[in-house]
This record gives C-alpha cells, structure tokens and sequence, in this order.
C-alpha cells in the first residue's frame, strides 16, 4: 500500500512512518517543516531518507494534490499541538489543524484516495468520566479559577457537591472540548466523519492520549508534559508539577501509537462511516508519577509540586482501550517502566 503521512518529520508522524516501512509499505511524507518546532536540518529531517518527502503546507491544495498522487491512504498527523498559550494562537490552530484538513480531505476527494486515519486526541473528551456515590455518572462542570487558587482541584458532583471518582472514558462519551487545541481536534473528526459519508471513504480518528518517547520535541509552550519534565532534568533543574500532581493520565509509548496507526490502515470501519478508537496503554499514572519516575531514571532532582494551574487544562482523563483492541487488534506494547526508563536518556528532538 502507498502511504501519504502528513506532519511524517515530526515526532509522533516519524514513528508512524517508521512503522509503515517496517511492515512492508510504500511511504511518501508531507511536512512544511515548521521553524517553530523543527531546527534547520542539515540535510534530510531524521527518518525521512528512505521515503518520498514532500516539503510543503497541508493548507495548499497544489500541493496537497501532487503530495496524493498514486496514493492509496492517508495517515494525517500535521498539526499544531498543544493547549495553545492564548487566545492569539486561534487563528494558527484553526488554520493548520482545521483548514489544513478540510484542503486535505478535499484533494482525497479529487484523488479518489478512499482510506483515512486521523490522529485525534484524548482533549475532545475534556473531562474524564466521573461517579458521584449517590447521583451515579455525572458529567464534570468546568473548573473555576476561584477553586483552582483555593487549590481545590478536583471537580464536584454538580448535583450535590461531593467528590466524585474518576473511570475510564469509554468512545461513546460526551465530547467537551476545553481548549483551543480540543476544539479544533473535535473539528478534525467531524469533517473527517463528513467525507467518509459523502464520499463513501473509510475514516479512523485515533484518540490518542498523553504520547511519549524518544525525539520528542524539546520544551518549548507546545510541548507535551514528559517533554517539559526532561528538558527540565536536562538542564539540572527539578521538574514542575502543577496542582497537586495527582491528575491521572494514561502515557502511551509512541511506538505504540504508530502500531496503533498500522492497525487502523489494515482494519478500518465500513465504508462512508468514521470509527473513534482511544489509543491508550490501559495502565494510567499520575502527573507526579511520571515526573518522580522520569527524575529516578534520569538521576535528577525530585520533582516540585507548584500549585500552579492552567486554566484550559483537565483535571483527569483516563481511557478505555476495548474498543481498540476488539476491533483494530491493538493493545500496547511497553509498559510504563520500560518506557520511562528508555526515556529518559533517549535522544529529543533538537530545538528549533
């Protein structure tokens, strides 16, 4: 199968393609190589030497249209990632993530490309599932800024007040996107879904929840949090842990993520149909977890927990990977142990 892999220089897009060479595909990448999160390569970006590269903007659609030629599936990771740092970063996110796709999947239209999957996020859920004792599953109203500065961080019953526990997230939830980031990776899958159903294309949005591993991007405001932990640990300093470090998450290893990709390209959903699969590890951690264990295998000071808060961030979103297991066959791989200890002195992506 000929595989286009947009954002295929990036890190979570380098392993997929990675992945697709590996199991025997034909691979081209499209990438604008971004200053903002790429360096000036010498040559060819890491990865991308056995495989036909595109230099270009998901959003033009000459070039998106040569990028598709002879191509069978698509596996689109371009985006701007990240919650955003502020309301001026808008216009970027909408841009790349949902102008970038809709020119994309427009040129798949023209080009009779009929398979798609898409790397979609964990943040379209907003909140995870929540259980108040008495009133059941109830859905977590946003937090507020005078809880937060209170440091009462985890969210309420909204019926009686209580605290509530948290479970996993099932496909079927309610999306509730928080951020600007979410919204748009909401925005991704319903044009996504809208394709599939017009065209009779075959479309996967791969949910996927908090990637790491080696070359991930260095820190900078778009970074995910291992990353911050060990540019933080790198540069001698103690990792930062916001709130109380006790939000749960679900850290998936990237390869992971690309076999997950791999699945989805050899078992997709019916025709004209979009499927969402959450692509998780099954054995969820806390924030301060990973910045305890990333700074023992490092070797570096313990972690600080700060207090501090960011407005658009969730406070727990764990995931159920059933779905990805009975219908794509995929369950991951490296464990939390083996995939911290690795990451921890793996090479990261150099800044840009």
């Amino acid at each position: 199968m000929r595989v286009l892999v947009t954002g295929g220089a990036g890190f979570i897009g380098g392993a997929v393609v990675s992945a697709l060479l590996g199991a025997g595909h034909d691979v081209r990448v499209l990438d604008a190589l971004l200053p903002a999160v790429h360096p000036r390569y010498p040559g060819r970006p890491p990865g991308t030497e056995d495989v036909d590269l595109v230099v270009g903007d998901v959003r033009d659609p000459a070039t998106v249209d040569a990028a598709l030629a002879g191509v069978d599936a698509v596996c689109h990771q371009a985006a701007m990632v990240g919650l955003g740092v502020d309301v001026q970063d808008m216009p970027e996110y909408a841009g790349i993530n949902v102008l970038g796709t809709g020119v994309l999947l427009a040129a798949m239209d023209r080009a009779g490309t009929g398979r798609l999957v898409l790397a979609s996020s964990m943040v379209v859920y907003g909140e995870g599932r929540y259980v108040c004792a008495e009133h059941g599953v109830v859905p977590a109203a946003p937090r507020s800024r005078t809880e937060l500065d209170a440091g009462r961080f985890d969210p309420p019953c909204p019926v009686c007040g209580r605290a509530l526990s948290w479970g996993e997230v099932t496909e079927d939830a309610a999306l509730d996107p928080r951020n600007t980031y979410a919204a748009t990776k909401l925005a991704q899958e319903h044009l996504a879904a809208a394709w599939a159903a017009t065209g009779g294309g075959t479309a996967v949005a791969l949910r996927y929840h908090n990637v790491y591993g080696p070359r991930m991007p260095r820190d900078t405001p778009y970074s995910g949090v291992a990353a911050v932990f060990r540019s933080a640990l790198e540069a001698g300093r103690a990792p930062r842990v916001f709130e109380d470090g006790r939000q749960q998450r679900d850290f998936v290893h990237v390869r992971d993520v690309a076999q997950a990709n791999l699945r989805a390209l050899e078992a997709g959903p019916a025709a004209g149909t979009l499927r969402a699969h959450n692509v998780a590890s099954g054995s969820p951690h806390t924030i301060g977890e990973m910045a305890t264990a990333l700074a023992e295998a490092f070797g570096g000071p313990a972690p600080v927990v700060t207090g501090q808060y960011r407005i658009g961030d969730v406070r727990h979103v764990v995931a159920s990977p059933q779905r990805a297991a009975d219908e794509l066959g995929f369950r991951a791989q490296v464990t939390f142990e083996d995939g911290v200890r690795e990451f921890a002195t793996a090479p990261l992506r150099p800044a840009p």
